[in-house]
């Protein structure tokens, strides 16, 4: 047992105090307490000690508790592939067949390197792109794609990146006074790099750093004769006692009245309730602590809204589905409470309604991105989700805080480029247009939460994104 504990450990880069192994070691499911003492601690420690353990148990057992109850229910339900006009094109739900041993990570990592080099072999800049090996051995400018390991910074303020290649690994210098030392790259993306060889043949000096990016569409959305429009719910956090009751009878109330021909789609992109053992001490932040009661909630108050409106909803990280990302959709345990109208998702996931495109992910990645890139913060999360886009990645920084399932291929691969961007988690509102796609975040139905409040963050809450498919119009309709 001890040797598996070790093998976790040392999958996340973490070494174990022998006094930390011992407390470890009494535990009912040793394995099971360390998953969950890494899942709550926001960074990992080089070396893990007793003290951090004893500090991390009482949330590690809440969130072992939590993980019980998911494991008994039942596998999520069969995933519907459309619903009217609604059609699912990529999905993990009934896809999912991971252990999450080394080699499922090694192909899941490969898995990523292949489908994103494929979109950076298209690039001009990058045409005769080598392995490293062969490239370290050419005395000229060269050309390789290959994914990130590590980037740090030199004692003389240069910056030095551990890429690799399926031949091989060399590291790239940024020089200090190159225009380029201000790029942030991040860990584990897949990056195209045009440069030259060191003298000694052991290293690249950067010259140039290609990102797969989205291709630019000009105008963006051709228009369409669609006179339909989809209105974005995120984070409705039903069971809290901060989500918006009156905000969200307003809601209600005009999509019964005046909104009553608006609206043909609704879409809720994760987080749907507030879900229990999320976080130590959420008990006291919730007004249903029965997780099954606060989707019973939610099924009654979607029963509430026009027969004729049809509802996407996706699990986010307070869902009761697993944590990792791609996220199944939700059980059949929890899905019957719903009529049938409700098309339930996983996280991510793409859609097509009506000939638009749409890619739905709850966001929780943006937590890394606010972490790793200068100049991103809570309160511009479409700048997180701009560099989604650019890095054709959803969350490619492995061991941070979102939790990734290592499939036997990358979900979370743009692969194809969408008409419309959407995600939550953050709180947030706005939207913008990059490259001819439609990036929106979703605001939420839940008030400034005690967390916020010390972190001096204000959401902005009660705000329904709504697109007219025809058109790619968008509208902030704020029902405070």
């Amino acid at each position: 047992m001890r040797d598996e504990v070790l093998e976790i450990l040392a999958g996340e880069g973490v070494l174990l105090e022998p006094e930390a192994a011992r407390f470890v070691l009494t535990k009912d499911d040793p394995l099971g307490f360390t998953r969950a003492a890494l899942a709550t601690m926001a960074q990992h420690p080089l070396i893990l000690t007793l003290d951090d353990l004893r500090a991390a148990a009482p949330a590690a057992e809440v969130h072992q508790a939590v993980e019980a109850v998911i494991e008994q229910l039942p596998s999520p339900a069969p995933l519907r592939r459309n619903v009217g006009e609604i059609k699912v094109l990529r999905d993990i739900t009934g896809n999912s067949c991971c252990e999450g041993n080394i080699n499922d990570f090694a192909r899941y990592f490969n898995d990523r390197y292949n489908k994103i080099k494929a979109m950076l072999a298209r690039r001009r800049e990058l045409v005769g792109c080598l392995p490293i090996p062969r490239a370290l051995r050419m005395a000229r400018e060269v050309r390789i794609v290959a994914i990130v390991n590590e980037v740090r910074t030199t004692k003389n303020g240069h910056k030095l990146l551990e890429v690799e290649d399926d031949e091989g690994r060399c590291p790239v210098l940024i020089l200090r006074d190159s225009p380029l030392i201000s790029e942030c790259v991040v860990p584990d993306e897949v990056i195209g790099i045009v440069g030259k060889t060191s003298q000694k043949g052991d290293m690249v000096v950067l010259n140039e750093l290609i990102r797969p990016d989205i291709p630019l569409r000009g105008a963006g959305m051709r228009p369409s004769d669609s006179s339909s429009k989809v209105g974005f719910l995120s984070d409705v956090h039903v069971g809290s006692n901060t989500f918006l009751y009156r905000q969200w009878k307003n809601l209600t109330d005009w999509l019964k009245t005046d909104g009553r021909d608006e609206i043909q789609y609704l879409i809720l992109p994760g987080d749907v309730v507030d879900g229990i053992g999320v976080f130590p001490g959420q008990e006291e932040e919730l007004d249903i602590e029965d997780v099954f009661q606060q989707y019973h909630a939610l099924a009654e108050m979607l029963k509430d809204l026009p027969d004729d409106i049809k509802v996407v909803a996706q699990p986010g990280n307070h869902d009761a589905v697993r944590p990792a990302e791609p996220q199944p959709t939700f059980s059949k345990r929890l899905t019957e409470m719903f009529d049938s109208s409700v098309l339930f998702v996983g996280n991510p996931c793409q859609l097509e309604i009506e000939g638009r495109t749409i890619l739905s992910y709850h966001g929780r990645s943006i937590d890394d991105w606010v972490s790793t890139v200068q100049g991103i913060s809570y309160e511009t999360p479409l700048e997180a989700m701009k560099e989604m886009l650019k890095r054709r990645h959803m969350a490619p920084i492995y061991g941070m805080k979102t939790p990734l399932a290592p499939e036997k291929e990358d979900h979370l691969v743009i692969e194809d480029v969408p008409d419309i961007f959407v995600a939550g988690h953050v709180h947030g509102a706005g939207f913008l247009d990059y490259r001819g796609v439609k990036v929106i975040c979703a605001s939420t139905w839940q008030a400034q939460t005690p967390f916020q409040r010390m972190h001096n963050f204000h959401p902005a809450p009660a705000i329904m994104p709504v697109v007219h498919l025809g058109t790619g119009t968008i509208e902030m309709m704020d029902f405070n």
